[in-house]
């Protein structure tokens, strides 16, 4: 996808390497300038074959196969700069993507630590210092969304976008052969077109009628409710006037159509366009009073930032504001756009990625946004991702990509969600309660508010483990180790993390307590005798303390409160004595060495007669777990 997100910020890429030109590079450099970068790695590539090769020539030769998305020749040209004296953080910045979309990750962390070195302060460098092996658990999730190609429309030229409105699919696409190539990528300018949708399936498409499409790029757009104006990008050209910047540069300018009678007219320009930078990739929030989009303006924090500025009343706009540092950083940020919820979904090179380009999503909060996350995968792979649309209501969306297996350049995937689209990373380390040392090869089980199992995972040799856990629901985290007493720890509903949290398991001896085995609580439903997950948990306690004493004998009493009539009880509490006693035979343990009886009401740990508070029940219904041999 480099070769079309990035002509939205032209004037960053060809500032920075006139410097060096000189007349053996200057018909290399000239195509360089002019974006045509699959010509000037030509080029460079027979100065490499004439002997002339050198550090600047690798250098360009590395970026223009950065820029195509060749990644493989330009991580083996980067390698060869970065070993020279005073090579430019980006670079090594570069180098380190390269790497990374090649599923180099040991050399990307390295790398990466080299720029954050350069660097200690870029946002890029303290968010990865921060998580520097990051990788591996994003590699790791579970997959949140399903994605299929959307075959009936892409072609062998790039497509991208996906806006629906009503019935109807609007995208962006290169394969209109009439036009001629733009030189960057050798694929012809991109057009806006629509297609019907029709019994689930995009079909039928065709380039919008009117004046939005003109022999140059347009690419981006974002529709107003009522379906009645349109917000697109499109190269900087108006009424016939094609105009470059100081440079030389020809930049992205965003205008307005409005529909009349089913056709785009009446183009205008936006009131603060300009041709020294760079204005697109329109996006509006859900009441349409605020048009979201991206710039290379002065001011801003990276390469490219995203914006916001208000739409007034009378369809003027106001001044831009910039998003801030929550979502901008000294990379790109990229495509914007808002859900019904306000919730802002946008590409970024910036923030920490599986690919070149990743998917990242950020919770509204007030004016402003907050909690910025990886989307992961499937939607994210190791190349470029980005245009994404997503509506909570289907759960459904759209994403575009040039991944591997994709039917050309720039595709565009049908997203279904499948999985909680919000999580946040638990850290549980696991430790002797007694020698606070860490307990490696422990057992650890997640599980939800209503019981469910979610994962198990064993302690590391540092005693952790990495858990993924649903963002606002309460979680339970239960520890396991022969020899020590099993133990949980209850999670709050949280949406930030990651979080750390201690797991202390005491040595099993700890629940011998004169003649009876001590454990928590054993939880029965209401009339019921069957053995929940929260009493199977506790059991287990008991179960290993008779697998470490092989000699040791229990008698399992069971005891009621002082509700209902004595036989009722009488009966209730034999049940659940049988029930407990059967489940600790089914983990091993020999019959003969347990025995049951139930009690009912007839000893109370409170006499509280009819008169019994809800705690004073709560103690009355106790099962209890006599050594009657050791």
């Amino acid at each position: 996808m480099k070769k079309i997100y990035l002509f939205i910020i032209l004037i960053a890429v060809s500032s920075t390497i006139a410097f060096a030109q000189n007349k053996d590079t200057k018909k290399a450099d000239d195509l360089y300038n002019r974006l045509a970068y699959t010509d000037a790695a030509v080029a460079y590539q027979k100065l490499l074959k004439k002997g002339k090769g050198n550090r600047y020539v690798y250098e360009q030769l590395a970026n223009s196969y950065y820029f195509i998305n060749d990644s493989k020749k330009a991580e083996t040209f980067y390698k060869r700069v970065v070993k020279g004296k005073k090579v430019k953080p980006e670079t090594i910045y570069s180098y380190a993507q390269a790497l990374k979309a090649n599923g180099k990750y040991v050399d990307y962390n390295t790398w990466m630590k080299k720029f954050a070195e350069m660097k200690p302060t870029d946002s890029r460098s303290v968010a990865f210092m921060k998580n520097p092996n990051y990788l591996p658990k994003y590699l790791e999730n579970a997959k949140k969304f399903s994605l299929t190609n959307m075959k009936e429309i892409n072609t062998e030229y790039s497509e991208f976008g996906g806006t629906v409105m009503d019935k109807y699919f609007y995208f962006s696409s290169a394969r209109n052969t009439a036009r001629k190539n733009y030189t960057w990528n050798e694929e012809p300018f991109l057009d806006i077109y629509v297609a019907e949708i029709i019994g689930g399936t995009v079909k039928n498409e065709n380039l919008i009628a009117g004046d939005v499409n003109t022999k140059y790029h347009e690419g981006n757009l974002a529709i107003t409710a009522d379906g009645k104006k349109m917000y697109f990008d499109r190269n900087d050209y108006y009424k016939g006037k094609y105009k470059k910047s100081e440079e030389g540069i020809n930049q992205i300018n965003l205008y307005t159509a409005i529909k009349e009678n089913g056709v785009w007219k009446d183009i205008q320009p936006v009131s603060f366009n300009n041709n020294e930078n760079s204005f697109g990739q329109p996006a509006l929030s859900p009441d349409g009073n605020t048009l979201y989009f991206v710039s290379d303006m002065p001011g801003g924090k990276g390469m490219s930032d995203i914006y916001k500025v208000a739409v007034n009343k009378d369809g003027s706009l106001g001044k831009p504001e910039n998003l801030g540092d929550t979502i901008n950083t000294e990379g790109k940020e990229l495509f914007p756009f808002i859900d019904s919820n306000g919730t802002l979904y946008f590409s970024s090179d910036g923030h920490l990625g599986l690919g070149e380009l990743d998917v990242f999503y950020a919770e509204v909060n007030g004016p402003g946004f907050t909690n910025v996350r990886n989307i992961g995968t499937d939607v994210n792979s190791t190349n470029d991702d980005f245009a994404f649309k997503y509506d909570p209501k289907t759960k459904e969306g759209y994403v575009s990509s040039n991944r591997k297996g994709g039917v050309g350049s720039d595709d565009i995937y049908a997203a279904k969600l499948i999985a909680p689209l919000c999580d946040y990373e638990l850290n549980v380390q696991v430790v002797d309660a007694v020698t606070k040392k860490a307990l490696p090869a422990a057992r650890v089980d997640l599980y939800d508010g209503a019981e469910n199992k979610l994962a198990t995972k064993t302690a590391d040799n540092n005693g952790f483990v990495n858990l993924v856990v649903e963002c606002d629901k309460p979680n339970e985290v239960l520890g396991f180790l022969k020899g020590y007493e099993s133990n949980s720890l209850t999670v709050n509903p949280n949406n930030q993390g990651p979080i750390d949290r201690i797991l202390m398991l005491f040595p099993i001896e700890k629940i011998i307590k004169d003649n009876k085995v001590v454990l928590n609580p054993i939880m029965f439903d209401y009339d019921k005798q069957n053995i929940k997950s929260q009493a199977a948990f506790e059991l287990d306690k008991l179960v290993a303390i008779m697998k470490k004493y092989p000699s040791m004998e229990i008698k399992v009493e069971s005891h009621t409160d002082h509700n209902g009539t004595e036989a009722y009880n009488m009966a209730l509490s034999n049940r659940r004595a049988a029930s407990t006693m059967q489940y600790i035979i089914s983990k091993g343990i020999d019959k003969t060495r347990l025995s049951s009886q139930g009690y009912g009401k007839t000893k109370p740990l409170v006499a509280c007669g009819a008169n019994c508070t809800d705690e004073q029940n709560e103690k009355n219904r106790r099962s209890e777990f006599i050594i009657t041999k050791r």
